[in-house]
């Protein structure tokens, strides 16, 4: 629906959240990732080659941004999830159309998703929606569930992050989510900022289309 509202709507429309992407929460994770390991605030810099392993279900819709982030950026995803699960063409086709090389891998195996990982990325195992495949669910992604031996197979500077809420012990284990190398409050806090730029930027190309 919001892709339909954007292909006939006369103003911007921001896609603040679909089944399908979650655009801007990739833009201030994106944003987080460059504070805190890059030298250059350059996305298609900072970015280039860093290796970030998704984990759990990833045929939603912040695997599908990850999956688009990375053949924007160069980034290297790794995505670990259990079959039935993966990705969807949709998201190939969208990356095609956009004239974007997909830079993307599933994997069963967790412990070689997360090996030499520069991010640790993981999202809730029941979206909204999903409720009556909660049991399921739970049930088949335990094995990605992010905990300290996941962590430890990536590399010593990994970052762990997560777009919230979070749900301790089911897919991110307590130690993880209090250990040094979460940032997922500086996430929450770029969100913000990221919102306000994007508005900001909105309301700059009104006042130029209204002052011409």
């Amino acid at each position: 629906m919001v892709e339909d509202f954007a292909r006939y709507s006369s103003i911007p429309v921001v896609n603040a959240l679909t089944d399908f992407l979650h655009p801007c929460q990739i833009y201030a994770d994106c944003m987080t990732i460059l504070e805190k390991s890059s030298s250059s605030p350059d996305p298609f810099i900072g970015l280039k080659g860093k290796k970030l392993a998704f984990f759990g279900d990833t045929s939603c819709n912040m695997a599908n941004s990850w999956i688009l982030a990375g053949a924007l950026f160069g980034m290297d995803i790794r995505l670990a999830g259990p079959e039935g699960f993966k990705p969807g063409q949709r998201i190939t086709h969208f990356c095609r159309e956009s004239g974007l090389t997909e830079s993307w891998r599933h994997l069963q195996d967790p412990m070689e998703a997360a090996e030499e990982a520069d991010v640790i990325y993981t999202d809730v195992w029941v979206s909204m929606g999903c409720e009556s495949e909660k049991e399921e669910r739970l049930r088949k992604m335990e094995p990605y569930r992010v905990d300290s031996s996941i962590l430890a197979r990536a590399k010593e500077s990994c970052l762990f992050m997560h777009c919230m809420p979070a749900h301790p012990g089911e897919e991110v284990s307590p130690e993880v989510l209090d250990s040094p190398r979460a940032i997922l409050f500086d996430q929450a806090e770029n969100r913000l900022h990221m919102q306000k730029s994007i508005l900001s930027k909105l309301s700059s190309l009104s006042s130029k289309k209204l002052s011409s």
